[in-house]
């Protein structure tokens, strides 16, 4: 819950410091400025982030991640657990929602938003399965399978997630993640509409869950071994 509604309260105010960074350095001009701004932004905190969500035990913000890495036979959740997170990140992002509402300035809150629907449900609900699965399996390929050092994966996926946001923006904000879609749906009373569940819910964990069972086809996770009986001798 702490991580997500921090989530939500800071990736809130990314346009702003975008903006404000590019202001300050003279960026205004640079047509490519903004785009390194938000990926340099996205890094750096993502990297902080994780350091807090080890030093919490392994806390997270997005549900479809961790249903993914369980689906993929990646020890860490219980059904128990998952069931236990998702109520409080969805909690932590409506929090977080009405927190940064409250405390942004009048003057910058038309700078501040959730994702919305562009497009049709259906159009919407394509996109956003697609675009999660798109995250989810850069996520784990990145995670499990990526270099080393921490920084190295830390700026892969922060390159990923800018790239998708791109190329989601036209069509559903996009989410990529149903807990935060659930926090900004909650400021305008829309969480509880059918188009919500279908595009931010159901699509999401479509497209998060397939990612995981191809990535455990083509990575199968080790089979425990059998401990073998010591004969008497």
């Amino acid at each position: 819950m702490v991580m997500t509604f921090s989530w939500v309260v800071l990736s809130a105010t990314f346009g702003l410091q975008t903006t404000a960074i590019s202001s300050a350095a003279g960026f205004d001009e640079i047509k490519w400025a903004p785009l390194a701004i938000t990926t340099f932004l996205i890094f750096v905190y993502v990297s902080i982030f994780t350091v807090i969500g080890d030093l919490l035990g392994g806390a997270s913000f997005n549900p479809t991640g961790n249903a993914a890495f369980y689906a993929a036979g990646i020890p860490g959740d219980t059904l128990f657990s998952l069931a236990i997170r998702l109520p409080a990140q969805a909690a932590g992002a409506a929090g977080g929602a009405l927190a940064i509402m409250e405390l942004i300035p009048e003057k910058y809150k038309h700078t501040i938003s959730g994702p919305s629907l562009q497009v049709d449900v259906h159009t919407g609900a394509i996109a956003e399965t697609l675009l999660s699965f798109g995250i989810t399996f850069a996520v784990m390929l990145i995670i499990l399978r990526g270099p080393r050092m921490l920084l190295a994966k830390t700026f892969l996926l922060a390159i990923t997630t800018v790239s998708l946001v791109i190329a989601g923006s036209k069509y559903t904000g996009p989410a990529m993640n149903p807990a935060i879609a659930f926090g900004w749906a909650y400021m305008s009373s829309s969480h509880n509409t059918w188009d919500h569940f279908y595009v931010y819910w159901i699509s999401s964990f479509v497209g998060a869950l397939s990612a995981a069972l191809v990535f455990r086809s083509i990575f199968p996770p080790p089979r425990p071994q059998k401990k073998r009986k010591q004969k008497k001798a």
